[in-house]
């Protein structure tokens, strides 16, 4: 076991590192890190407290990805079993939640990458033209917001992260940048053609292109 899972003293992690002023403290809570530690020397309830802490935190991220509620607890559980599978690389140079939220962005990047080789997006557009056409004046903001969610499914996955991740999850660019592995000029660029292309989409159905009709980007911020 390396030192850096070593079995912390009564106090906790913070406790432990809080010396002279200067002193370096550690970003991982005393009790994660103690979870941690009892995990990784087999101890399933160690674990299982891990997921106990951070299952809402989680469950809220992957409502981003899925509307579906069987799809959205596969993909939760998915994400603690990767999580699990990969706890000997935690390397705890910041806290243990930003370490499995990066998880659970991999995990619904993928998931939609599959969703998007399995569905034909044209097929799912004309769909959603077809139920769409009802009274546009008369949508309200969270009919608004739904509409901007099935849109953002006719996205190419890349294109759909990067604007959940900003608009929903209220990442800035760095963070997105950060996270996901991409550069931060890139993600720029991305999201402002993202952008572009849903907002050509949703003035196809009818928003922003009259005072009358909500528009969910703007809503939801520039």
């Amino acid at each position: 076991m390396s030192q850096e899972f070593a079995h912390t003293p009564a106090g906790g992690a913070y406790a432990a590192n809080v010396g002279a002023p200067g002193d370096r403290i550690d970003p991982v809570l005393a009790a994660d890190r103690a979870d941690i530690a009892a995990s990784l020397l087999g101890d399933q309830d160690g674990y299982a407290r891990l997921v106990s802490r951070y299952e809402a935190i989680i469950g809220t991220q992957m409502w981003r990805f899925t509307r579906d509620i069987s799809t959205h607890e596969e993909l939760v559980q998915e994400v603690f079993v990767e999580g699990y599978m990969s706890l000997a690389g935690f390397r705890g140079r910041a806290p243990f939640e930003h370490w499995i939220r990066r998880i659970a962005t991999r995990v619904g990047y993928r998931f939609w990458r599959k969703e998007s080789r399995e569905r034909d997006r044209r097929q799912a557009m004309e769909q959603w033209r077809h139920t769409a056409k009802t009274a546009v004046v008369d949508r309200s903001p969270s009919q608004a917001a739904e509409c901007l969610f099935q849109l953002l499914e006719t996205l190419p996955p890349k294109d759909r992260l990067v604007l959940t991740l900003f608009y929903f999850e209220g990442w800035d660019m760095g963070e997105i940048a950060d996270r996901v592995g991409w550069s931060r000029t890139l993600v720029k660029v991305r999201a402002h053609r993202a952008r572009r292309k849903l907002r050509t989409l949703l003035e196809a159905e009818g928003f922003g292109s009259s005072g009358s009709t909500p528009d969910p980007i703007g809503e939801l911020g520039q």
